[in-house]
């Protein structure tokens, strides 16, 4: 017996052998080979340098070289092949990838070596060369970069490039370059959803390209325009600067989507438009905005009514703080427009005493470009814990308390393009407390409590267009001191005395039930960014039935329906103010 084997133990009737060191060592024996001249059978040729090869090896690496060795072509059976428009030194890099597997690349060889392995088709060693001139893309040179690639058609290259070109549009627009464009180079940068600028700029950005060659430039207006994001553009800077520039008026396609855009902000249809209109009607340019959460005011650690303006980062996931209110406000509300962060009403309240304030029809508004607080245009009237939402250019206070201690169902509307406030239909249940979002030009009021404290089990809905009020009785609605948020087309209503969260179908019109929140809160915040619902502070009930201060930050994600924690507030907060803002660069996002 065979010492090791047992005799119960069967013998295989294959054995399934692969020797891995030969595979390895194959092409390292071919190389030395090639280098000795053994066994070659063809003469690459290139320049006044010749480099003896194996046409199988070249053919089985190449579809290029196996179209032309194993065919009819004369070169099949030449000893000599001249390869014309090929630098020896690429050719020779070539050979050693082809042999070894490994090159070299270098800045001073990149572009011989890509043109040379893009003519002979090695596929690979084509894109290695792109991931090396990627590596080297900067402002300066990505113009170049894009040329590049137009030529060598290489779309990994191309694609870098123009991201490049988007994030850094600023300053590129600066560079010596820049005028030099072709219409269909700046067409397609100026179409670009990643591009970092807000829309002012690109128009004035679009008129300097012009400018730089009037007469042949000037037709080119409307096919730059149609790639501005007209919805984007304040209303002010838009019919101040914009439709009336003498090139736009000039030009009777641009002084149409400008006359739409004007039917369509004073009519305040928030649907785009059929036609040339879509295009300039667009959604912001979502890859290079940043979508930050801002806290505002509130009563912070439980005793003081604060200043402090907090901002989020999403995506350093970091907070930090921005001008403080000019006074401390509590029980205000917030809005944000086109660039402004808007504070409206709320009782003032003095450092000192802390427990009474006095109704004010102030308004403040904040700018992330300047970070400095300003007074804005008063409200018609005083009132405190009402509701704010904005739609296009417009803002909406809704309810709240009047001095004498009143329950009010007004609403006002504020125009930010003319500043001038109007009093609109008034709300046909006054309450306090309600859940309040804005959706396809309606105002959806949640529930809330009376006068006297009862639970509201209403939906009250505001058409902004035709300033008419409807109510919709329902048993899903018995919230107070819940907020609500949208995401497409649901409303989400979260909390209020309870952990339940349902969502408002406004297409199907009906409500859907989603997962829990961890705590009864109320008194809390919530805003959607980036398609996820943020939950902010509040108050809390513990299983004691004790109500305590919360610093939480957990987030909803509504495609998986689950809550996950973000961590904790900067401290523990209640009864603020929380708002998106989009934003195009900012000092204050990294």
């Amino acid at each position: 017996m065979c010492p090791g084997k047992r005799m119960d133990q069967p013998s295989p009737d294959v054995l399934h052998y692969k020797d891995k060191q030969l595979v390895s060592s194959l092409h390292l024996q071919l190389n030395l080979l090639r280098k000795e001249g053994v066994l070659t059978d063809v003469v690459l040729c290139s320049e006044d340098t010749e480099l003896p090869c194996h046409r199988n090896v070249l053919a089985a690496s190449s579809p290029y070289f196996h179209a032309m060795f194993c065919s009819t072509f004369q070169e099949s059976s030449q000893p000599r092949v001249v390869l014309k428009g090929i630098s020896a030194e690429a050719l020779r890099a070539v050979l050693d990838y082809v042999y070894t597997g490994a090159v070299s690349i270098t800045a001073e060889l990149v572009l011989p070596l890509m043109q040379t392995s893009s003519m002979l088709q090695y596929g690979r060693l084509f894109e290695a060369c792109s991931t090396f001139l990627q590596t080297q893309l900067g402002v300066e040179n990505c113009l170049g970069m894009m040329r590049l690639a137009e030529a060598l058609h290489c779309a990994s290259l191309r694609e870098r490039a123009c991201e490049v070109a988007a994030r850094c549009f600023p300053a590129l627009t600066a560079s010596d370059d820049f005028p030099g464009l072709s219409l269909a180079e700046l067409t397609d940068m100026l179409g670009d959803d990643r591009l970092c600028a807000g829309e002012e700029q690109v128009f004035e950005t679009m008129l300097t390209w012009i400018q730089h060659d009037l007469l042949g430039r000037r037709g080119s207006l409307h096919d730059l325009f149609r790639r501005l994001r007209l919805r984007h553009i304040h209303p002010t800077y838009l019919f101040q600067f914009v439709a009336s520039h003498p090139l736009v008026q000039a030009s009777p396609p641009c002084a149409e989507l400008i006359e739409a855009v004007q039917r369509l902000l004073f009519s305040m249809d928030a649907a785009p438009c059929p036609g040339a209109m879509e295009e300039a009607w667009d959604s912001p340019r979502r890859d290079s905005c940043r979508e930050a959460l801002v806290l505002v005011g509130g009563r912070k650690n439980g005793r003081q009514t604060s200043r402090e303006t907090l901002l989020y980062d999403s995506a350093s996931e970091q907070w930090q703080g921005l001008a403080k209110l000019p006074v401390r406000l509590y029980r205000a509300s917030c809005a944000y427009v086109q660039g402004v962060l808007y504070v409206l009403g709320g009782l003032v309240v003095s450092a000192a005493s802390n427990k009474t304030g006095t109704p004010t029809d102030a308004v403040y508004t904040l700018s992330l470009k300047t970070n400095q607080w300003r007074a804005g245009e008063p409200m018609l009237a005083p009132h405190y814990a009402h509701q704010s939402v904005s739609s296009l250019h417009f803002l909406f206070t809704l309810g709240g308390v009047t001095p004498d201690g009143q329950l009010s169902g007004a609403v006002e509307r504020y125009n930010t393009m003319f500043s001038q406030w109007e009093g609109m239909a008034p709300m046909p249940n006054p309450v306090l407390h309600p859940a309040v979002a804005a959706h396809d030009q309606r105002i959806y009021v949640f529930g809330g409590e009376d006068a006297e404290q009862n639970p509201v089990r209403m939906i009250q809905v505001y058409h902004m267009v035709r300033n008419l009020w409807c109510k919709i009785e329902t048993r899903m609605v018995k919230n107070v001191c819940a907020p609500a948020a949208v995401i497409e087309d649901k409303i989400y209503i979260v909390g209020g005395y309870t952990r339940r969260m349902i969502a408002y179908d406004t297409k199907a019109n009906r409500f859907v039930k989603c997962q829990n929140m961890k705590d009864r809160r109320m008194h809390h915040s919530a805003t959607v960014i980036n398609n996820k619902l943020y939950v902010t502070g509040g108050r809390y009930i513990t299983n004691q039935d004790v109500i305590e201060d919360s610093d939480g930050f957990d987030c909803y994600d509504p495609t998986s329906d689950t809550w996950s924690s973000k961590g904790k507030l900067p401290h523990r907060l209640f009864d603020h103010c929380s708002v998106p803002l989009i934003c195009v660069s900012s000092k204050f996002l990294t």
